[in-house]
């Protein structure tokens, strides 16, 4: 079967452009052309498009897109083990967010980042050696208006204090999570949250949750097209 890429583009609601751009970016094999010039795309360009479409929300534009090419490449093991690196890191980065709403739920100092352990003020470095955040991340945070920091009047070095340790520990458990709107609507609502209102910071953590939650199905629709596709080129045993 032989589709223009106006058929195409209209299946999937997608502009022609964008089919061109993951074919010159290499997310789908090249194509054939008529005689009139015009691509001509395969059902095995459909899959690869079906598979982006329903791998992008899951696992963001950079693992797709590396995955699809190991998949290009037959390379089907390796494109399996960025899949699994991937929900390694968002079951992390789960286990990081269950943590905070433990913490905000019983009030009892279950990690190093708990208000009642960490100290009253902390440098950039202090903060980066207890949470594992490289320090260039929690500026960038800074600068974007995540958090703020003090600055120490004998040294001008940055100070944090316990109320942003707070959300950094939030945005800490997003870290890794796919660029979405309702990413940057959390990432805001971390930034503009009252640490002294708990059931505010309760609220938070939990929308920062079920946020993941969300993601982990839309993985697990995305390995259901990736699966199908790999079907569709005979490269599973």
């Amino acid at each position: 079967m032989n589709l223009r890429p106006i058929d195409i583009a209209r299946k999937l609601k997608l502009s022609t452009s964008a089919l061109r751009n993951y074919e010159t970016n290499g997310l789908v094999p090249p194509t054939q052309r008529s005689s009139s010039g015009y691509r001509i795309y395969t059902e095995e360009h459909i899959a690869y498009f079906e598979c982006i479409q329903a791998m992008a929300p899951g696992f963001g534009m950079d693992v797709t897109s590396e995955v699809l090419r190991k998949i290009q490449l037959k390379e089907v093991d390796a494109a399996l083990w960025l899949i699994n690196n991937s929900q390694a890191d968002l079951h992390r980065d789960k286990t990081l967010a269950d943590r905070n709403i433990q913490i905000l739920e019983t009030q009892e100092p279950k990690t190093s980042l708990d208000s009642n352990v960490i100290k009253e003020w902390m440098t950039i470095g202090e903060v980066s050696a207890e949470t594992s955040i490289p320090s260039s991340a929690i500026r960038h945070w800074e600068k974007v208006g995540l958090i703020t920091s003090s600055r120490d009047p004998e040294n001008g070095y940055r100070l944090f204090s316990r109320s942003q340790m707070r959300k950094i520990s939030l945005l800490r458990a997003l870290r890794q999570a796919v660029y979405s709107v309702d990413l940057v609507d959390l990432k805001q609502a971390i930034a503009e949250m009252n640490v002294h209102d708990v059931e505010h910071v309760k609220k938070v953590a939990q929308d920062s949750l079920n946020y993941l939650v969300k993601i982990n199905k839309e993985q697990l629709r995305g390995m259901s097209y990736l699966y199908r596709l790999c079907r569709l080129l005979n490269l599973l045993d």
